[in-house]
């Protein structure tokens, strides 16, 4: 990937290739079955934090330390604890709410990016851009309006700190473009790794750490294709697209997770999968050309 000046059609090419990847993780887990999301999280973080590293070593070679010492304090700390805490309360989540809820509630990221990103990375996102991540929510509500749920004050809340979490991961890279973030995400799988170990033996002995070596080969491959390299990809997307937009490309995970299983073992679809990924598509095509549309507007308007 080029280090000068990037194109805002680079940026969302890069996004794009990032969502794909992480639409894998449903094909992941079915071959997991045997396995709870501490036990993923734990060695996923763990893979994801020595493939990152091995990648920096390929790009920086002796100077990947000083690669890590460039990175702001605040944004290695910002970036790494609200990936493995995102991680962390998304696992959380699913053992107190519905796959549904968990799901609606995750797509109001990009509202949370929208509200946090002028005081974090001075963009004001456009109205077309506000009218897509409404729009992106209504989508997800669509698919995933039979199994919703409500009255869990306690997972709600829970459940909240995932899009904010991630909301907060992607204002980090926009605000720190200009900075390598890579690192930062290095060690929040690392941190992914100690705490969704530790946390699992709450839950069983032997915590998250205890997973067959066949297993654990399989999550290496699962945390340098689902995760480590879409996170390359979307690092690199953050250096030229505005922060709403990138929460919103993001979404195309949603669309695609049961498209897959579609594809590779015969599992269709729902209509209310089709309908509101359809919806999903619309807002973020709205995202990514509404803004330009309006500037012209507003020119014409002069």
């Amino acid at each position: 990937m080029a280090t000068g000046p990037q194109s805002y059609g680079t940026g969302i090419t890069y996004v794009l290739i990032a969502t794909i990847g992480w639409s894998l993780s449903g094909v992941f887990v079915r071959f997991m079955p045997e396995l709870d999301g501490w036990q993923i999280n734990c060695w996923r973080g763990f893979w994801t934090a020595v493939s990152l590293f091995c990648y920096l070593l390929l790009i920086y070679g002796q100077d990947t330390i000083k690669a890590f010492r460039k990175v702001p304090m605040i944004a290695l700390f910002a970036s790494a604890g609200f990936f493995a805490f995102g991680s962390t309360m998304y696992v959380t989540s699913l053992t107190l709410l519905s796959t549904a809820t968990v799901s609606v509630i995750g797509a109001t990221s990009p509202l949370f990016t929208g509200l946090l990103s002028p005081w974090v990375t001075g963009e004001k996102p456009s109205l077309a851009a506000w009218g897509a991540a409404i729009l992106a929510l209504v989508g997800m509500g669509v698919i995933a309006w039979d199994g919703l749920e409500a009255g869990n004050s306690i997972g709600l809340l829970v459940c909240l700190m995932v899009p904010l979490s991630f909301a907060v991961q992607t204002l980090m890279l926009r605000r720190y473009r200009n900075v390598d973030m890579v690192p930062a995400i290095c060690v929040g799988g690392m941190v992914s790794f100690l705490g969704a170990g530790g946390v699992g033996f709450f839950f069983h002995s032997g915590g998250g750490f205890d997973v067959a070596l066949e297993n654990i080969a399989l999550l290496a491959v699962m945390a340098v294709v689902q995760l480590a390299t879409p996170l390359v990809f979307y690092v690199r997307g953050a250096k030229s697209v505005p922060a709403i937009t990138l929460a919103l490309l993001a979404m195309f995970d949603a669309v695609l997770n049961p498209l897959w299983p579609w594809l590779i073992v015969g599992e269709v679809p729902e209509a209310s999968s089709l309908l509101g990924g359809a919806i999903i598509v619309i807002a973020v095509m709205v995202s990514i050309f509404g803004g330009g549309w309006s500037k012209r507007r507003q020119l014409k308007t002069r």
